[in-house]
C-alpha cells in the first residue's frame, strides 16, 4: 500500500493577505453604512448595511478558518484541519440565506406602510459602497476559483455589490419620482437575487462535508483508466473525497495478476491517478485472486 501526502496548505492559505485588505475595508465602510442606514431610513440600504455586516463576520471566518486550516496534522486530526475552511463556507452561505429571508420580511412589512427615505443621503452612501465591493470584488473573484471558502467570501461581496446596486436605482427612483414603495422592491428583489449562487455554494460545501465524489473528478473514467493499466485484473472499493477545496483524494483495491511487480504496478497506478486526474492523496490496497472474498467492510 502506499500513500502519497497532500500538497502544503490548501487554495485558500496561499490568499491571506488578500482576505485580510478585503475584511479591513469592508469593516471600516460597514460603520459608514450602518449610520447612513439609520438616518435614511432605508430599508434598501439597512439590507446593504446587514449584508456588509455578514461580510464582514464571514471574512473574519473564513480568516481564521484558514489559519486553523494551516494547522499541521497531528494523532488526533491526521488529515489536518482543512475541513475548517468548509464550515466556514457553509455558514457563510447559511448566514447569507438568513438575511435574505429577512430582507424580504422586512419588504413584505414595508408595502403596508412605506416611509419616506432621505434619497439623496442614500445614494451617496450606496455610491461608497459600491466603489468598496467592486474593490473587494476584483481583489477575491481570482481566489475564489480554487477554494469553497474564498468562493463563500466572494459570494459575500458579490451580494453586497449587487444590493448597492438596487439601493443606487430605488434612491434614483425616490429621488425623482417620490414614489417610496421602489425601496422594498428593489429589496425583495436583492433578497431573491442572492438566493441560487449561495444555494449552490452551500450544496457544494455540504458534498464535501458528506465525504461526496468531488465535481471535478469523473469516476467512472477513473475506474477505466485503472482498470486499464497492465496487471491490473479487477478494481473495487473505490472510493473519492475532498479534504478541502481542489484537495482530493481517494482508495482503492487493486486485484493484481500474480506475474506482475507490486512496486512498479503501485508506481503506475500512482502517476495515472496525479497526472490524469485532480487527486493529490492516493491509497491503493493490491490484493492477489480471491482475496476481495474474505474481506470484511464495516
Amino acid at each position: 500500500m502506499e500513500e502519497i501526502k497532500t500538497q502544503t496548505g490548501s487554495p485558500a492559505s496561499r490568499n491571506k493577505k488578500n482576505l485580510l485588505f478585503v475584511l479591513l475595508l469592508s469593516g471600516t465602510y460597514m460603520i459608514a453604512e450602518v449610520i447612513g442606514g439609520l438616518v435614511t431610513q432605508s430599508l434598501a440600504l439597512m439590507a446593504d448595511a446587514a449584508h456588509m455586516l455578514t461580510d464582514v463576520v464571514g471574512l473574519f471566518l473564513a480568516l481564521i478558518a484558514i489559519k486553523i486550516g494551516e494547522r499541521k496534522a497531528d494523532a488526533s486530526k491526521t488529515f489536518g484541519y482543512y475541513r475548517t475552511e468548509i464550515l466556514a463556507a457553509v455558514i457563510n452561505a447559511v448566514v447569507l440565506l438568513g438575511i435574505s429571508l429577512y430582507v424580504l420580511y422586512e419588504a413584505y412589512q414595508r408595502f403596508q406602510n412605506p416611509p419616506a427615505v432621505q434619497s439623496k443621503t442614500m445614494l451617496i452612501v450606496a455610491g461608497l459602497g459600491l466603489v468598496v465591493n467592486i474593490i473587494g470584488m476584483m481583489i477575491l473573484r481570482k481566489d475564489s476559483e480554487g477554494s469553497l471558502n474564498m468562493k463563500g467570501a466572494y459570494f459575500e461581496v458579490l451580494s453586497d455589490m449587487l444590493t448597492s446596486i438596487g439601493v443606487m436605482i430605488a434612491g434614483v427612483i425616490m429621488l425623482t419620482t417620490g414614489w417610496y414603495y421602489a425601496d422594498p422592491i428593489i429589496s425583495a428583489a436583492i433578497g431573491l437575487l442572492i438566493f441560487p449562487r449561495t444555494w449552490r455554494l452551500l450544496k457544494e460545501a455540504v458534498n464535501v462535508l458528506l465525504e461526496g465524489t468531488p465535481k471535478d473528478v469523473d469516476i467512472h473514467q477513473l475506474r477505466q483508466s485503472l482498470e486499464e493499466v497492465p496487471g491490473v485484473k479487477d478494481v473495487h472499493d473505490l472510493h473519492v473525497w475532498s479534504l478541502t477545496s481542489s484537495v482530493n483524494a481517494m482508495s482503492a483495491h487493486i486485484v493484481r495478476d500474480s506475474r506482475t511487480a507490486q512496486n512498479q504496478l503501485l508506481k503506475t497506478l500512482t502517476d495515472v491517478t496525479t497526472e490524469n486526474f485532480k487527486i493529490s492523496h492516493t491509497t491503493f490496497q493490491i490484493e492477489e485472486e480471491g482475496y476481495e472474498e474474505q474481506e470484511v467492510h464495516l
